[in-house]
């Protein structure tokens, strides 16, 4: 059965349970949760569009999500990515997250201050010819930066 037709569902934890597949989508999600960058972008197209609208980055190629999932990998080491939902229509995926750790090292132009993060976002993609050729990702960047402490957002400050 492929996971168009499949209903996730929630079992008393926190994981969106599934069966193994071969969409990219669902495995750049899986190895980024487990902070394997490594697997994640092998599952992206060469020339992959890359926004993270929060952070204000835009780029192109495997090094633009390399970059950015590597920041966070590092700045939160014992980060949790949970997939409470995917949405499908056709070539389009929308994957709502929740994400979660502790901070250990400096991130989005905020120190570190070992603040825990849990943040709700949004990662959208598109596939073609099993790849993954788009990623825009969507988040709350004051709430991201009032869970790192950050007092002020016309300079970076803590509280």
């Amino acid at each position: 059965m492929s996971i168009l037709t499949k209903t996730f569902t929630r079992k008393r934890s926190t994981h969106v349970t599934t069966t193994p597949s071969d969409d990219p989508v669902v495995e750049f999600l899986d190895a980024f949760g487990r902070r394997d960058v490594d697997t994640a972008v092998a599952r992206v197209a060469d020339d992959v569009r890359v926004t993270a609208h929060g952070l204000g980055l835009r780029g192109q190629g495997v090094a633009a999500i390399r970059e950015i999932l590597e920041d966070i990998a590092r700045a939160f080491p014992d980060l949790r990515v949970t997939t409470k939902r995917i949405l499908r229509t056709g070539d389009v995926l929308t994957a709502e997250l929740k994400v979660e750790g502790t901070q250990a090292a400096p991130y989005a132009g905020a120190i570190n201050q070992e603040k825990h993060l849990d943040l709700d976002e949004a990662w959208r993609f598109e596939v073609r010819d099993g790849r993954i050729v788009a990623i825009d990702a969507y988040w709350c960047q004051q709430q991201l930066y009032r869970r790192l402490g950050v007092k002020r957002f016309d300079q970076i400050a803590i509280v």
